[in-house]
Parts: structure tokens; C-alpha cells; sequence
């Protein structure tokens, strides 16, 4: 993993829009553990796709074809629930298509500091 270095980036946080479905089933702050977000993390593809949604989100939520990763459905499918049954991601079904982001309030309320060094880190090129 990639060093960090300087401040980190300002995160971007977006209001939630009304009438948002309920968000699939996830642990409640208080049940956030921090092994279990750090082992969410440790994968560099997860923690790329939590970096994108604290930098680049354009809007509240995202589905997996927003972030343009070249990985099989299945894959995809796997890390953002890994990152949801973590507590790392807030998820909601819309139809067929399910919508991501991070639960920025929780994990600062739970482990303060933790998305700053996400956000500051530096993926390999």
C-alpha cells in the first residue's frame, strides 16, 4: 500500500434525497468493530472504491457501473457487500440496481480520523 502523505482531501458528503428506500441490512454504529472495517479495507479494490465514493461522488449514491471498474459482476458484487456487511457502506435497492455510500457520519462518530486516512490514501499506479 501506497504511503500517505500531506492533509487529506476534503470529503464530499451529499444530503440524502427524500424518499430514499430502506438500506439493506448493515450493523448499527454501536456494532461497528474496527477489525472488521479494517479487514473490509485491506483489500486494495474495496478501499479504491471507498476512496472514489469520499472523493468523486457526483451525487448521493452510486451504482457499480459509476465507478467504470473492468472486474466480472460477480467480483463487484462481492466487495460492495463485504463493504456493507463491514458497516464501511450504506446500500439500497432501487428495481434491480443496488446504490452505494458511505456512512461517513457513523464511521467518523465510531473511529474519528479513519476516512481521513482513506481519503489521503494513494493507490499504486
Amino acid at each position: 500500500m501506497s504511503s500517505t502523505a500531506g492533509t487529506a482531501p476534503a470529503i464530499k458528503v451529499f444530503p440524502a434525497p427524500p424518499g430514499l428506500p430502506d438500506p439493506l441490512p448493515e450493523p448499527t454504529v454501536e456494532e461497528l468493530r474496527l477489525e472488521t472495517v479494517l479487514g473490509a479495507l485491506s483489500d486494495p479494490l474495496r478501499l479504491t472504491i471507498v476512496r472514489k465514493l469520499l472523493l468523486e461522488s457526483e451525487q448521493f449514491d452510486h451504482s457499480c457501473g459509476w465507478f467504470g471498474f473492468d472486474r466480472p459482476k460477480s467480483s463487484l458484487t462481492h466487495h460492495f457487500k463485504a463493504l456493507r456487511e463491514a458497516g464501511v457502506t450504506r446500500q439500497r435497492q432501487y428495481g434491480l440496481e443496488r446504490r452505494s455510500h458511505v456512512r461517513v457520519d457513523d464511521l467518523n462518530a465510531r473511529f474519528p480520523g479513519l476516512l481521513d486516512l482513506v481519503a489521503a490514501w494513494t493507490p499504486e499506479t
